[in-house]
């Protein structure tokens, strides 16, 4: 459950990336594509936070992302959620998260099927200009842009929610800082 205290800490991470993303990262472009880094947030939240504040980071930046683009509003909240909550039940499935390549490998993984679902909804929802053959790019450049910021994404979403939950459930996670 997230609590009253980590509201106003993830709503100003949520600003903080979204500022970056629409500022900085926007000129960013690597054979025509650029960096997203609400999706790497929202990875990094579900793989700190648990599954419900994975979700929730995912809504409230995919949405606040979704009012910059000229797609329809809500899919990039609903490609977060996906990604969010599925990066957390991972965590709370009891996967091994002391190897070090544990949280950009999740990030460089879920940055790919969160590029891919973003496009073909997009597609079926009627944007036809989201599922391009420039597919394979966007697909390059988000994955190894969100898995190299991982960690530094990961420390926000720390900060964000500081609060453990029960406390056992991220004991051990490099994504956490603490040691086995």
């Amino acid at each position: 459950m997230i609590t009253a205290r980590e509201v106003p800490r993830a709503l100003l991470v949520v600003l903080l990336v979204l500022v970056l993303q629409l500022t900085v990262v926007l000129d960013l472009q690597i054979g025509g594509a650029h960096p997203n880094l609400i999706v790497g947030l929202a990875i990094a939240a579900g793989l700190v936070g648990g599954t419900e504040r994975g979700a929730l980071m995912g809504f409230a930046s995919g949405l606040a992302l979704d009012l910059f683009l000229p797609t329809p509003l809500g899919l990039s909240a609903l490609v977060g959620i996906a990604l969010g909550a599925a990066a957390g039940r991972l965590v709370e499935a009891g996967v091994d998260r002391t190897n070090p390549l544990f949280v950009p490998g999740v990030a460089v993984i879920g940055s790919v099927i969160g590029v891919i679902m973003f496009a073909v909804l997009g597609s079926v929802l009627g944007q036809p200009d989201t599922l391009t053959v420039r597919i394979g790019a966007v697909v390059g450049v988000v994955s190894v842009v969100n898995g190299l910021l991982s960690y530094a994404l990961a420390r926000l979403c720390r900060w964000a929610f500081p609060t453990e939950a029960s406390g056992s459930a991220w004991r051990g996670s490099l994504v956490t800082g603490d040691r086995p």
